[in-house]
């Protein structure tokens, strides 16, 4: 019966679906040069061979191109960038298997799931908070967990749920790719490439052990991705509970933990997503938080804003006014539960007299060129 799975991914209407997602979605190309433009003839011509290709187990995986990407704080974070056609392909099989293991996800499991979000995670940690669960277990980074991630277990944990052995052969293939990078082919054992469509469902079947864990240990808890917190009462809870997740990643997940960035944290010294705690100045009210935004995250928020505002980048004002509208809906959008009405207004004003100097210059410039023009 399962064998039948491969085929619901390879339906004509599921490829095809895939395939203006992949398009959508942009992108860069592969190593095979092809661009994401060009998919959906591609797939018009050869849909028949490639799933043909499948059902034989014939399919030969491209190799992967590595990208490297600024991560922040002078980091640079390497990207796996499937070709076009394995990006469809991956996006196919996300469709059909995703729904199965949507069901047996926790429900404190908030990234990369359909109607879940960051502000979902950031309101029920600061429903623990304020609940008094103030001794907070920061695992926050487990330490390249994307690269760490062993194949056998992931395998053997998709296996328990999809037994079609079409399939498992495919994603195999597509963990076992080799990475391109300058020019060199680089075996892999371990890791999931960041990049592609399917390795965000990969990494959370893989921590779902680790959310099923912890349900079982009782622990309140908050997991977006890999990064994620526990919630407890006493610094002595929160002490024997972080060496039993510690021992659990490391001897049953074989994920290792970046130490350094591990610990138990009070509020005032936690941040989640983007966002940090500070205490409630309220009469009366004793032990409340309340959100704020990161001091990294308004750093980086009004730096985007100063490159716009330039006098020297060269924009139109009604573009420069486009722009600032952009990011300041996304940004706003992103951090709409936080106290930051405050700021905001201080910013405005800020941002206006950076408008005013662009017109001012603007103007100066047209008037010197209008006065050498008489001469």
């Amino acid at each position: 019966m399962e064998e039948k799975l491969i085929e619901k991914i390879l339906q004509p209407a599921n490829l095809s679906i895939a395939c203006r997602e992949v398009v959508r979605n942009k992108g860069a190309g592969g190593v095979d040069g092809m661009k994401v433009s060009e998919l959906e003839a591609y797939l018009h011509e050869h849909r028949t061979s490639l799933a043909e290709q499948i059902r034989n187990r014939n399919y030969h995986v491209q190799p992967i191109r590595g990208k490297e990407i600024p991560k922040g704080g002078g980091k640079m974070r390497l990207l796996g960038i499937p070709t076009a056609i394995d990006r469809m392909l991956q996006q196919a099989v996300l469709r059909v298997i995703m729904p199965r293991y949507e069901q047996a996800f926790s429900t404190y499991s908030y990234g990369f799931r359909p109607r879940r979000n960051t502000q979902q995670a950031v309101s029920k940690s600061l429903h623990y908070i304020n609940s008094g669960y103030q001794h907070i277990i920061e695992i926050d980074h487990l330490k390249q967990f994307f690269d760490k991630v062993d194949h056998v277990l992931l395998l053997q944990l998709l296996y328990r749920k999809i037994k079609c052995k079409t399939k498992m052969c495919l994603i195999r293939r597509w963990l076992r790719a080799p990475l391109e990078k300058e020019g060199k082919l680089i075996k892999r054992r371990i890791g999931v490439p960041q990049g592609s469509p399917i390795s965000p469902l990969l990494s959370n079947i893989m921590l779902h052990e680790l959310d099923t864990e912890m349900e079982r240990l009782g622990l309140r808890f908050v997991r977006y991705a890999d990064d994620f917190s526990i919630y407890c009462k006493t610094k002595t809870e929160a002490r024997d509970a972080g060496n039993r997740i510690y021992i659990y990643l490391r001897d049953k997940l074989k994920l290792p933990i970046n130490r350094e960035k591990s610990g138990i944290r009070r509020p005032v010294h936690f941040q989640i997503l983007g966002y940090s705690f500070v205490p409630v100045f309220q009469k009366g009210v004793k032990g409340k938080y309340q959100l704020v935004v990161t001091r990294k995250r308004w750093k980086s928020f009004k730096a985007k804003l100063k490159e716009i505002t330039r006098k020297t980048t060269p924009m139109s004002f009604d573009e420069r006014i486009k722009k600032l509208h952009e990011v300041q809906r996304g940004w706003i959008n992103a951090f709409k539960y936080a106290h930051i009405k405050g700021k905001l207004a201080e910013l405005d004003g800020w941002l206006r007299n950076r408008l005013r100097y662009c017109i001012w210059s603007r103007f100066i410039g047209r008037r010197s060129l209008n006065g050498n023009g008489k001469n």
